[in-house]
């Protein structure tokens, strides 16, 4: 099978795990020395994609949250086992498996699997990106991704996560300025916002402070539908330690105000 068929597969795998125990509270959680929670569906998740993948392709590198990196290849799997794990545990259904494969700094795959929305976005270099009911749904056809068109920023609707870190990490008074310039703001939060820059549905997302893994996913899908993905220093990729995901109209524009 090929990269994207594989990526794919592993969504269904990880999706069996994580769904059936969202809501039912049939989990352990624990806090990381990071203070941020993981759960042992977190974990099991990971450790399923370790395990498939190493069997599977075994020739490439791995890195995830929760267990960190084996291998040196340049072609590495990039993982996020569950991302909103603090949505997870509160019941909250905006969470998802992210699953990413890089050529040394090169995204050739990336999926987005939503199980408790019903949604998966996924994408591959050059061939576009795409949405699709989740497996648990029945998959259906797939619909293909287009950034929006909206050129000026005071009709832009911009996404983000939290006030916090724009505190902590950045100037929260200027992402409040660029807030108070758009034509609308909802902190829909996580992946969610930058697939919904993928989708046309919103125009602009970034957040202050993230993880590769937090990102490596999200870059194909939000590229392959015309999209700009860039640090907060406009940097391209999922390489720095923030996110900037734009229909590309606005990108420059918006990276003067973050």
């Amino acid at each position: 099978m090929d990269d994207l068929e594989l990526a794919l597969r592993l969504a269904d795998a990880a999706d069996a795990i994580s769904l059936p125990r969202f809501r039912t509270h049939d989990f352990h959680v624990s806090t990381k020395p990071d203070l941020t929670p993981v759960t042992d569906a977190d974990q099991a998740v990971e450790q399923m994609l370790r395990t498939e993948i190493a069997e599977h392709r075994p020739d490439d590198s791995f890195y995830g949250e929760e267990f960190g990196s084996r291998g040196q290849a340049s072609r590495r799997w990039i993982v996020d086992p569950i991302d909103g794990t603090k949505n997870f545990v509160r019941g909250v259904p905006v969470y998802a498996t992210l699953i990413a494969l890089y050529d040394g700094k090169t995204p050739l795959v990336g999926v987005v699997s939503a199980p408790a929305l019903g949604m998966r976005w996924h994408a591959a270099a050059g061939h576009g990106a795409y949405r699709t009911l989740a497996a648990g749904l029945g998959g259906g056809e797939p619909e293909r991704l287009q950034v929006s068109t909206v050129s000026d920023l005071a009709d832009a609707s911009l996404s983000y996560s939290s006030l916090t870190g724009w505190a902590s990490h950045r100037d929260r008074v200027k992402f409040i300025a660029l807030t108070d310039q758009v034509w609308r703001t909802r902190a829909y939060g996580d992946f969610w916002s930058y697939m919904m820059v993928a989708e046309g549905t919103v125009d602009v997302a970034c957040e202050p402070e993230l993880e590769l893994y937090d990102m490596a996913a999200l870059v194909p899908i939000v590229t392959e539908a015309g999209g700009s993905f860039t640090d907060l220093g406009g940097q391209p990729g999922p390489f720095g330690a923030n996110g900037l995901a734009t229909n590309g109209l606005l990108h420059t524009e918006v990276l003067t105000h973050v």
